[in-house]
């Protein structure tokens, strides 16, 4: 072998082993945050949250961090945000991304489990009751706009209800379909289960003072899940319940159900930015009043009302609040 192939045949080797190295430093890549200073993977605080706030969780995380991502449907029949990790990374991800649904996340931040929660309400006076009791108070910041939306089996006919009629239904007062347009049955009208995001806020913003009848077999009418609000209305044709836009048209994506308007007014993106449709609702973030404000948490819910974070949870779907 001559000087000059022996010099081109180290030459290449050197090429070739620089580019192993590289390749192996990126293999390990730590997911630095560019936006806020010292965030990373390891770092990144434990954010829990409503079941309909799941996505937008794992969105603000992807976007802090670099991760790349993609919207992808998952064996709970629902649509979210898949970060794309190495396997090694993904158990420290889905660690500190949760979602205990609304009551379980305000439990878990008021007993310090978790730092910040992304929640589709304020706290309900159980919760309340709770924090009282261990010395806790929370800040609760809107981000986001919802909405409140009623649904009913795509075979009834009924396309709106006004507020005095839904506020019948659930009274008892209004017991037939024909009484507001539809089909001569009965209406079967279904509630959440309490402390449930979609069930307080039934009651605070919807019937506010006015008490929601005791259905005879009462426990067949509580729906425990959001999911599972869908499967009742399939199955019963006279059957009417509630549960929040975004997670319907977002998470969801449901066409097996159907979403009713409120005084003619149909919940869109345009009547909710509007606040034109009568059940708009806010969605929080979260955190104990004592939170140290040098903490990765309590910087995560700053760059939340920073206009860098109003542009992800718009991209999320959700409508920021002002």
């Amino acid at each position: 072998m001559n000087r000059f192939a022996l010099i081109t045949l180290i030459f290449s080797a050197i090429v070739i082993c620089t580019s192993c190295g590289k390749n192996k430093e990126e293999s390990e890549e730590k997911y630095e945050s560019k936006i806020i200073e010292g965030l990373t993977l390891e770092n990144y605080p434990r954010v829990d949250g409503s079941t309909s706030t799941e996505p937008l969780n794992a969105l603000i995380a992807c976007k802090l961090l670099g991760i790349s991502y993609e919207w992808a449907y998952s064996d709970t029949r629902s649509w979210g945000i898949e970060p794309i990790l190495q396997k090694k990374n993904t158990g420290i991800f889905q660690n500190r991304i949760k979602s205990s649904q609304t009551h379980e996340s305000f439990i878990n931040l008021i007993d310090k489990k978790t730092s910040l929660i992304l929640s589709a309400r304020t706290m309900s006076p159980d919760e309340k009751n709770y924090a009282k009791a261990a010395g806790v108070t929370l800040i609760e910041t809107p981000i986001a706009l919802d909405a409140f939306v009623f649904v009913i089996n795509p075979d009834n006919p009924v396309e709106s209800l006004t507020i005095e009629q839904i506020e019948d239904i659930y009274t008892g007062k209004i017991t037939n379909w024909k009484e507001v347009g539809g089909n001569d049955s009965e209406i079967n009208p279904y509630v959440r289960n309490a402390n449930s995001g979609s069930q307080e806020t039934m009651e605070s913003l919807v019937m506010k003072d006015l008490p929601i009848m005791e259905f005879p077999i009462a426990q067949e009418r509580v729906v425990h899940s959001m999911v599972g609000v869908i499967d009742v209305l399939i199955r019963d044709i006279n059957s009417i319940c509630y549960t929040f836009f975004y997670y319907k048209e977002q998470i969801l994506r449901d066409l097996l159900t159907k979403t009713i308007a409120i005084e003619g007014i149909y919940p869109n993106k345009n009547t909710i930015f509007h606040i034109s449709y009568p059940y708009v609702s806010e969605v929080y973030a979260v955190i104990r009043s004592d939170l140290d404000e040098s903490s990765m948490a309590y910087q995560v819910y700053e760059w939340l009302q920073t206009a860098e974070g109003k542009y992800v949870i718009n991209e999320s779907g959700y409508l920021p609040a002002d």
